[in-house]
């Protein structure tokens, strides 16, 4: 069963009333970076981010 919109409209109107209008931005911000890292560790396991590889100087023999 989907939230129909009176039911959307007290949730938001309990959240406003719980946090005020002043914390909302910043709850907002820490869930939509909490997604992206949730997002990037979920497809991080699927491919591996490739490794900067560092340049191997090979020393020549000296005669």
């Amino acid at each position: 069963m989907k939230p129909g919109l009176p039911e959307i409209l007290l949730i938001i109107l309990v959240i406003v009333l719980l946090f005020g209008g002043r914390k909302i931005p910043e709850l907002m911000k820490g869930l939509g970076s909490g997604i992206r890292e949730f997002k990037k560790a979920s497809n991080g396991t699927e491919e591996e981010e490739p490794k900067k590889s560092t340049p191997t100087t090979t020393s020549e023999p000296k005669n």
